[in-house]
């Protein structure tokens, strides 16, 4: 312990800022006051909105069963916070303890907290992206515009990319009997989060949905007409779609582009943080003051070989969040760990898919219950002979069963019998994860950092 009293003036009479005003940053706000923090906190937001939840987005929105306007996530106490919404961080200076706004303002801090997210990556061809019919889908103006257009009945739907977000859309537009024409640059949908075993589940879905899915293909260029609006669409085998709405769902970017030249250790994958949610600045030394929570967070986890794990995950942001709340007002010996087993869920074509660990990080399946082919089972993954993750489709009730397997470094294949194993799920196969070099629509795992059992890692300061 320190014993100076620092921590608990902090306590008493200090001041907090969280940048990001989205679930981890709420959930954070919240953590704090139930700490026992007193002293002043400031919320910032980019969007006008107060915070909501996105999961209903890319679902309830589209169908039609909810507004965008009313998806705001429950509060759980009351914060006592000052709210900046509507004006996005431009910067920080960490020396003098400032985050800047973008409408000039400046914000201090004793205690940062930065959970700024993360936002759709648009289409890389700027004029085409502005053509009218041509949607992005991540906050809830984005699901409100697409579902306005939705409503309107198109000609037919096109959708690049077939991650989890990409087959959600698609599912809802099936829902709605609309055509739908899903492109996909991997072999399958979710194939870089499930792997190509289970994809192939997932293609014979969309297509027994009535989805026109092309994989292997990439989009080449969007086509306008002469009033601006979307037309058609040019895919890399030679073909045509003819389409009306066009929906990116290429993954995701992180905000971090506001710390540029802070000295924080931000980029295009995250703000690199030890498991205690503390940043690291750009020489790998741990900050005691700035920490980092949900998608723009990316920690080492020790059931996953140390790599450092970038989750975009709904579970996650909320335990993260927790855990720097914690940690920010906590002195060292008191401080905890982010230990969580990651997991989330989609529903889709009428089946729940849920899954927990890091599926992505393995080279085998084993399908230790259920059959592929009845699309209710549960794929049990391994990683150097040990458990690493599972997947269910309609057979969720199980995956706390496989979540202890990897908590408790189970091996892999696990040595038991299940009462439902099909003859096809006797052994163990090859996963079927696409080279990680070629980029896929699917993940939302990125694995980063390095191992040190099998990679060396030197560190070049810029000056």
């Amino acid at each position: 312990m320190r014993g100076d009293g620092a921590l608990e003036r902090l306590g008493r009479e200090g001041r907090i800022v969280v940048v990001g005003a989205s679930l981890a940053g709420l959930r954070a706000a919240e953590a704090l006051r139930d700490e026992g923090f007193a002293g002043s906190l400031t919320v910032i937001g980019d969007e006008p909105h107060e915070p909501y939840d996105r999961p209903p987005l890319s679902k309830q929105v589209l169908l039609g069963r909810a507004s965008a306007g009313r998806t705001a996530l429950p509060r759980l106490r009351a914060v006592d916070a000052t709210w900046r919404l509507g004006v996005a961080a431009s910067g920080l200076d960490m020396a003098a303890g400032l985050v800047r706004l973008a409408d000039g303002d400046e914000v201090p801090y004793d205690r940062l907290l930065i959970a700024t997210g993360v936002r759709a990556r648009p289409w890389p061809q700027e004029a085409e992206a502005e053509l009218d019919g041509v949607f992005v889908l991540r906050t809830s103006d984005d699901s409100a515009a697409l579902a306005r257009r939705l409503d309107a009945g198109p000609e037919r739907v096109l959708v690049i990319g077939a991650g989890f977000t990409g087959s959600e859309i698609a599912s809802a537009c099936r829902e709605r009997g609309l055509p739908v024409t899903v492109a996909e640059r991997g072999a399958a949908p979710l194939v870089g989060a499930l792997g190509g075993v289970v994809g192939a589940v997932a293609a014979d879905m969309q297509r027994e949905g009535g989805v026109d899915l092309r994989c292997g293909v990439m989009v080449t260029a969007l086509e306008g007409d002469a009033s601006g609006r979307v037309r058609a669409a040019r895919l890399s085998d030679g073909s045509t779609v003819e389409t009306d709405v066009v929906v990116v769902s290429l993954g995701a970017t992180r905000n971090t582009e506001w710390l540029a030249g802070s000295g924080l250790g931000a980029g295009p994958r995250g703000i690199a943080c030890d498991a205690g949610c503390r940043a690291f600045d750009i020489r790998g030394i741990v900050t005691d003051d700035i920490y980092a929570a949900g998608d723009v967070a990316r920690c080492p986890h020790p059931l996953f070989g140390y790599q450092f794990l970038a989750l975009e995950h709904w579970g996650n942001a909320v335990a993260q969040a927790r855990i720097a709340a914690h940690n920010m007002l906590s002195e060292s010996a008191e401080r905890v760990p982010h230990m969580e087993v990651p997991s989330f869920w989609s529903a889709q074509f009428g089946v729940n898919i849920k899954s927990v660990g890091v599926p992505s990080m393995a080279t085998e399946i084993l399908i230790t219950q259920g059959s592929l082919e009845s699309r209710r089972f549960v794929g049990v993954y391994g990683y150097q002979g040990r458990v690493i993750g599972a997947v269910s489709f309609d057979h969720g009730r199980w995956l706390p069963f496989y979540q202890e397997l990897i908590e408790t470094t189970a091996p892999f294949p696990p040595p038991f019998a299940t009462v439902d194993r099909r003859p096809g799920g006797q052994r163990p196969v090859d996963a079927d994860f696409p080279d990680p070099s070629v980029p896929t629509h699917g993940p939302t795992v990125t694995l980063s950092g390095y191992s040190p059992a099998d990679r060396r890692t030197t560190f070049t300061p810029a000056h």
